[in-house]
């Protein structure tokens, strides 16, 4: 890391969110693309954890259209990732549940109270279940009584 901290008790090594905000801004405000790479980690890490919304802050706060163009986007593309992930886990966990229940997919749909295009987006990713839905279909696929 080339930029070093002042008056702030951490060290650039620590790990990001450990950084005070002043520590955080250095970094974005006199640091090369090497010192911003801890940040890109912990931003992909967690798109909407405490490190993403100080560069948040920054960004609100800066008028330095580069830095907020460039970390805007970064942030956008971590967020869009992690979402694309998540509809994928849950994708797996529906497909999970309906192979587990040993029914049809339309026999399985019926139990769940949706119909079987509806499961069938589900189980391929394309929309996302409802909460309530999730969990019906999870109760379903995994009861011991059928």
């Amino acid at each position: 890391m080339t930029v070093s901290f002042r008056n702030v008790d951490v060290r650039p090594d620590a790990p990001v969110d450990a950084w005070p905000y002043e520590a955080l801004v250095t970094v974005l405000e006199r640091g090369l693309v090497g010192d911003w790479q801890p940040v890109f980690r912990a931003l992909r890490a967690e798109p909407w954890g405490p490190v993403a919304r100080r560069v948040e802050r920054y960004l609100a706060d800066t008028d330095d259209p580069a830095l907020r163009a460039l970390f805007g986007m970064l942030l956008e593309c971590a967020r869009a990732e992690q979402e694309r992930s998540e509809r994928e886990e849950v994708a797996v966990r529906v497909r999970r549940a309906i192979e587990a229940s040993g029914s049809t997919l339309t026999e399985f749909a019926s139990r769940a109270g949706t119909s079987r295009s509806r499961l069938s987006t589900y189980a391929a990713g394309r929309v996302t279940p409802s909460a309530s839905m999730l969990l019906r279909i999870e109760r379903l696929g995994y009861r011991r009584d059928r």
